[in-house]
């Protein structure tokens, strides 16, 4: 097995913690070891040396919210509402190896929109023979067919009860997906004051609670109205996105559950729907329901915060006028809108996002065998965490173990002797 020494490093392990001067030893696609300045070195006989030159060391980040399937990118806009299939999938997979690209090397799914795409991105990536994040694939967004935006291919029938909400989880769990994602709520982007309207009822919403329990299968929602959100807590969902209109019974249940569930609002759309150049000609309804977005959350996550619910970046990345390769940009938002410390941030993105990954036990730290997932970084992130923007800022990006991106020679990198 391959063994690579980090050494001349500042690292940030993840918790939060100050980051700290240090060494660190992957072999194979896991962290070996982990030692500070001052005590002994590490065993160097063997290892390829990276010199780290006093860069900073962190766990790579989780994408919260993913969507890979939204077509535009940081470097590609694409302007059209639907794509043949083939060219479709070609498109999800690219952006799959640009979310890696920016230093996320896990991406939970908030939905897809191919049945199967994410499957087969996820088992390409996973056998090695694609570049890109864990993956979490969702199914599509499902919602009755009379939602406003929904296709009407979005499962079979769409059909409505209790009865066909099991048959939709249940075959989505047979077909490999780790996660279902319901719009419980319309949203005000979709229709009027669309935000407040329940798109299921309770027993639908229960017996999809049960089933995903007997199925083995996450369950992941866009929930804007405070019922919404009940609903949600209620009947064992895992990833809430948005929760915007959560009132105080909203909030007690979400606390409640606090170890249970995950909270991400989203709001790098809604800052990217305020701040658009004019080219993309967004509408001024999603200009405006922006800025709502924006007021609601800065009031709100603060209150979760608060009760020690778990929020995590992940702006719904995709759209012309948010483009995947964004992503980090949601970390800077949580600093500047939303009262994080640049380190708290890093944490929600990695720590955090690891237990939404389910591998909470090895999965978004720098610990002893915990998967080398690894971003070396120019520059102090836990000083400003818009660094992590740019991608020439990222030294190196490790994700297995293995170099996505392979750190500079500059580096001093060299074998050390046996």
């Amino acid at each position: 097995m391959a063994r690579i020494l980090l050494t001349n490093v500042k690292v940030f392990d993840g918790t939060g913690a100050a980051s700290y001067p240090g060494e660190v030893l992957v072999e194979g696609n896991r962290i070996e070891a982990v030692r500070k300045a001052g005590q002994p070195p590490l065993e160097r006989g063997g290892a390829e040396m990276v010199d780290g030159g006093g860069a900073t060391l962190m766990p790579g980040m989780v994408e919260s919210h993913a969507h890979l399937s939204w077509a535009s990118a940081v470097d590609r806009i694409i302007s059209a509402k639907s794509l043949p299939p083939e060219e479709h999938l070609l498109i999800t997979a690219r952006n799959a190896r640009i979310t890696l690209d920016y230093g996320f090397t896990s991406a939970y799914s908030a939905g897809s929109l191919g049945t199967r795409f994410e499957i087969a991105i996820r088992d390409e990536i996973n056998g090695g023979w694609l570049p890109g994040p864990r993956l979490k694939a969702s199914t599509m967004e499902r919602a009755p067919v009379n939602s406003y935006g929904m296709l009407a291919a979005h499962d079979k029938d769409h059909d409505r009860g209790p009865a066909a909400m099991r048959a939709f989880i249940k075959e989505s769990a047979e077909l490999g997906l780790d996660s279902v994602k319901l719009l419980l709520s319309s949203d005000d982007n979709f229709e009027p004051n669309g935000s407040q309207k329940l798109l299921y009822s309770e027993d639908e919403v229960k017996a999809a609670g049960e089933q995903a329990r007997e199925s083995g299968i996450w369950l992941a929602c866009h929930a804007q109205a405070a019922a919404a959100v009940k609903l949600a807590v209620r009947h064992g969902f895992r990833a809430l996105y948005h929760c915007s209109y959560a009132d105080e019974e909203a909030l007690d249940l979400l606390e409640s559950k606090k170890d249970e569930l995950w909270v991400a609002p989203a709001i790098g759309l809604a800052w990217a729907a305020i701040h658009a150049d004019p080219s993309f000609g967004v509408p001024d309804f999603n200009v405006a329901r922006g800025r709502k977005m924006m007021e609601l959350q800065r009031t709100l996550v603060p209150e979760l915060r608060r009760r020690g619910v778990k929020v995590l970046p992940g702006g719904d990345f995709g759209f012309p006028h948010n483009p995947i390769g964004r992503n980090a940009h949601d970390l800077e938002l949580f600093v500047d809108e939303l009262g994080y410390t640049p380190a708290e941030a890093l944490t929600a993105a990695t720590k955090w996002g690891g237990e939404l990954m389910g591998m909470g036990d090895e999965l978004g730290l720098v610990r002893e065998g915990y998967l080398a997932d690894l971003l070396l970084v120019a520059g102090d992130p836990t000083a400003d965490v818009r660094i992590l923007q740019d991608r020439d800022n990222l030294l190196m990006i490790m994700k297995d173990g293995a170099y996505h991106k392979a750190p500079p020679q500059g580096l001093g990198r060299r074998m050390a002797a046996e």
